[in-house]
């Protein structure tokens, strides 16, 4: 929720210390460089001294760095600020290697299911908190989210149980972090077919976010309410589909297949939104975009589980978010660079991204039925 207040504002509020429509590409750019380099760190340290210990430090530089936002006055302290955040930013990859110690194998994609849904319950309400809280001042919305961060780490101090009990067996291992191993994992015949395809669909998703702003705006002609509304939409879809997530599982077993069929809903549904010309189309193809996407993580988070040693699991789930926090990068910046062609064309590029990632799939699919 903290980090949906205040995406939507950076923008609007970085203008007055100078950021403009290419300085806030690079703002942006500074978090997920940052977390790329630390997510994979944090993960490892979660394996060696705990999750809990990791994930206050990940919610205290959230914290800190939101206020670093609402007592900024230069652009030097919104980059300190995004770059901080990054660093400390392994709250999500830790989260999700917490909920692989605690889940059986066969409740894992439900859980992970209910993890996601309840982050992205929380980016549908940050952005309407963000702008109903700006009316009181511009320095609010980050106050408050730095609030709800502390919030975050009260209840991970008192509430949160360790739930790593491996700790000692991944002490015996090397004790730092190699940078090689975002490369090396990369060549495990399972878990590198999923990472990478998560990175591709990741990719895809942000390219797609740059053309449902341009073309919301400048085609559809619609405000800034209802871009908000159909932007709170797409993401309701996707948390419906992972609560979804226990009944799709008695249908189909396998998690690989349930990510290449939704994968295939996803291409199609994103071509379709690249011959759109109106509204009703369009929200239509986006839509159900929104829908299959929801399950990209569920699955993929459960296939890396399920096939990582439980020593290495929080490294394994930091690499995975790594490499995602590149594809929230390369999304827009690619996306950009094609609009210079025309808006749809940001929807064939999208698209393009999710082919490949719908090849990779086919493979993933083999490699589990050897497995």
């Amino acid at each position: 929720m903290g980090f949906g207040i205040i995406i939507p504002l950076l923008y609007s509020y970085g203008k007055k210390f100078g950021v403009t429509e290419q300085t806030i590409g690079l703002l942006t750019a500074a978090f997920s460089i940052s977390q790329f380099f630390a997510t994979p760190v944090l993960g490892s340290l979660s394996d060696k001294f705990g999750r809990k210990p990791i994930l206050v430090l990940s919610l205290v530089g959230t914290c800190v760095s939101f206020m670093l936002f609402g007592f900024a006055n230069s652009i030097i302290m919104l980059f300190a600020a995004r770059i901080l955040d990054g660093l400390t930013g392994g709250n999500i990859s830790v989260a999700q290697a917490m909920i692989s110690d605690i889940s059986p194998p066969k409740e894992r994609a439900k859980n992970f299911g209910i993890l996601g849904s309840a982050f992205g319950f929380g980016f549908v309400i940050g952005p309407a908190i963000g702008g109903l809280l700006s009316k009181f001042g511009t320095k609010v919305p980050f106050f408050f989210a730095a609030g709800i961060a502390l919030l975050g780490v009260m209840l991970t101090l008192f509430l949160l149980k360790e739930t790593n009990n491996n700790q000692n067996s991944a002490k015996g291992r090397s004790n730092k972090f190699k940078f090689k191993s975002l490369i090396t994992v990369l060549q495990k015949p399972v878990i590198g077919t999923a990472i990478f395809i998560g990175f591709l669909l990741t990719m895809a998703q942000f390219t797609m976010l740059i053309g449902f702003q341009t073309f919301s705006v400048d085609n559809l002609k619609l405000s800034p309410t209802q871009i908000g509304l159909f932007y709170a939409g797409f993401g309701v879809t996707g948390i419906l589909m992972q609560l979804s997530v226990p009944l799709i599982k008695k249908v189909i077993s396998s998690q690989a297949l349930i990510l290449l069929i939704s994968t295939l809903f996803c291409l199609g549904m994103m071509l379709l939104a690249g011959f759109a010309t109106g509204l009703v189309l369009f929200a239509v193809s986006i839509g159900i975009y929104g829908l299959f996407n929801g399950l990209r993580n569920p699955m993929l988070n459960t296939i890396i589980a399920d096939r990582n040693e439980e020593s290495g699991r929080g490294e394994v789930m930091g690499i995975n978010q790594s490499y995602a926090s590149i594809g929230q990068t390369l999304g827009p910046v690619t996306a950009g660079l094609i609009t210079v062609i025309s808006i749809h064309s940001v929807f064939f590029l999208s698209s393009l991204y999710i082919l490949i990632a719908f090849l990779f799939s086919i493979r993933l699919k083999l490699k589990e039925s050897k497995s």
